[in-house]
């Protein structure tokens, strides 16, 4: 058991960034439904979040779950969206394709400026919502990856939400994100995590979360039974496919920072590296940071950083660790 005392100030000037508080979900644009739940449809979804805005969801007293039957898109040209599930609502991908899509260099979705690999929206939030079984596999543009969630561009944000069971390819040295594959934020800012859930989600690599060169603010949340099922590594070895690495967190490139605070990371797994967290900074600019967590039982089959259980860093220096327990 390791335990951090080091306080974990070293990557804020990296994960701070202009504040963004997504409009409250109370005045919302649209509404899904009309008080029942068959009223709740995947077509609705899918023009909700076409349209954009602010959208709720009104299908009854209990909790539903809608069968996602294609992936809703953002597109482009929208400033804002806001998904709120209220706490009661499911979106399923069937086990047959992804529920959310934002790419801002995607054609497809209209293109808006010249630079669409940073540019400042749209911004995408969701929260109080559910997802689960859904499934990217197959899916190449732009790397693949995200089974519930795939971003590019623009701002991702993330509160009170839960992916459970959700799943993107199986083997590739890069492909990741079983539930989140995030990609190019707007000027590096972070996407940020806040009171989620993520159980039993599996991809080649990063079972929960997977990006490159996108930092992560990670606060009260918890990601349980993850699994990063690729084998072969980043590069792959011989005569693998490649893959296997971050049970529940996946994160590569250059300049970008994780940021995980009262946050727990228990029974994630990994064929190859870091059973919890891989964490690669190719130009060793990248910091991690861990504050108030636990992390236990985390096993990686392959390898992991010496003295940190469950993570395999490396970036600037030594993970900053700080009242946090790894085991």
């Amino acid at each position: 058991m390791v335990t951090g005392r080091r306080p974990a100030t070293i990557v804020l000037a990296m994960v701070v960034g202009a504040a963004w508080t997504p409009a409250a979900a109370a005045t919302p644009s649209r509404v899904i439904g009309t008080g029942t739940p068959g009223s709740c449809t995947s077509a609705a979804v899918v023009a909700a979040v076409r349209a954009g805005g602010r959208i709720a969801f009104s299908c009854g007293p209990k909790p539903v779950t809608i069968r996602m039957r294609a992936t809703a898109k953002v597109l482009n040209t929208r400033r804002e969206v806001v998904i709120d599930g209220g706490g009661s609502v499911t979106l399923s991908g069937a086990g047959k394709r992804r529920i959310l899509y934002m790419d801002t260099c995607d054609p497809a979705q209209r293109f808006t400026t010249s630079h669409c690999q940073d540019q400042a929206t749209p911004r995408l939030t969701v929260r109080n919502l559910a997802f689960t079984h859904g499934n990217s596999t197959g899916e190449k543009f732009d790397g693949g990856g995200g089974g519930a969630i795939f971003v590019r561009g623009g701002r991702l944000r993330i509160e009170h939400s839960t992916f459970v069971s959700n799943r993107c390819d199986p083997n590739g040295p890069d492909v990741g994100g079983g539930a989140v594959r995030a990609l190019s934020q707007y000027h590096g800012l972070p996407v940020a995590v806040v009171a989620s859930r993520f159980a039993e989600n599996v991809c080649s690599n990063g079972g929960a979360l997977s990006s490159i060169g996108v930092s992560w603010r990670v606060t009260d949340s918890r990601f349980t039974a993850n699994r990063a099922i690729g084998r072969g590594a980043n590069p792959a070895r011989s005569g693998t496919p490649g893959g296997g690495s971050g049970g529940a967190i996946y994160n590569d490139g250059n300049r970008f920072a994780l940021s995980i605070t009262r946050s727990q990371l228990t029974g994630n797994r990994a064929n190859e590296g870091g059973g919890a967290i891989f964490f690669v900074s190719n130009d060793r600019t990248g910091t991690l940071a861990i504050a108030d967590s636990v992390l236990r039982r985390n096993p990686n089959d392959g390898f992991h950083t010496a003295g940190l259980p469950g993570i395999f860093f490396l970036g600037a220096g030594r993970p900053a660790i700080s009242h946090s327990v790894l085991g």
